[in-house]
């Protein structure tokens, strides 16, 4: 069984998946791409200035491959894109989180300057909302796919009610007028 099996192949929400990890994916590819043109050695703490971030090529190599991944994920879409936006998303606001604990000491071995922690921050909240939106919330509609599977019991009834309705619809009408004998 795929993760995805109960969504339909077109399912609108799994535009939203995509986007939010080909777009995620697009930003920190350039950025990783850029930090490893710009010849900054590999574990340097001072790193040097890419589109506003401070770089270093630990930090460029890192970004390339968690950019890739959220490709993979913009490629497979579905349940798998949703799933992935939320777990990296989680992994960077845990980054921004601990990057901002090691800013200005030694141990900060991917040059991260509060730039970084931001834009961490940033990333991090935008790959949840692209993961989490249509997943979680209130007030699902009955026809959102995770609200039928939370609740089976109540979708399996609401399918048999509109399958009588269904076919109550394509009945003939009764006959009026005066009862035959």
């Amino acid at each position: 069984m795929r993760l995805d099996d109960h969504l339909p192949a077109d399912h609108r929400l799994n535009q939203v998946y995509r986007f939010g990890a080909g777009a995620m994916g697009l930003i920190l590819v350039v950025f990783g791409i850029l930090g490893l043109l710009n010849d900054v050695s590999f574990m340097s703490q001072a790193g040097k200035k890419i589109a506003g971030l401070n770089s270093n090529g630990a930090l460029s190599t890192i970004s390339i491959v968690i950019g890739a991944l959220l490709f993979v994920g913009m490629v497979i879409g579905g349940n798998f894109a949703s799933t992935l936006n939320i777990c990296v998303g989680c992994a960077f606001l845990i980054s921004g989180f601990v990057n901002l604990a090691l800013l200005d000491t030694d141990s900060n071995l991917l040059a991260f300057k509060m730039s970084n922690v931001l834009f961490s921050f940033g990333v991090g909240v935008l790959l949840l909302f692209f993961g989490l939106y249509g997943r979680v919330t209130g007030g699902l509609p009955h026809d959102n796919p995770y609200w039928k599977r939370r609740h089976p019991e109540e979708a399996a009834r609401e399918q048999k009610a509109r399958e009588r309705a269904a076919v109550a619809a394509r009945r003939p009408p009764p006959r009026r007028g005066l009862p035959q004998h």
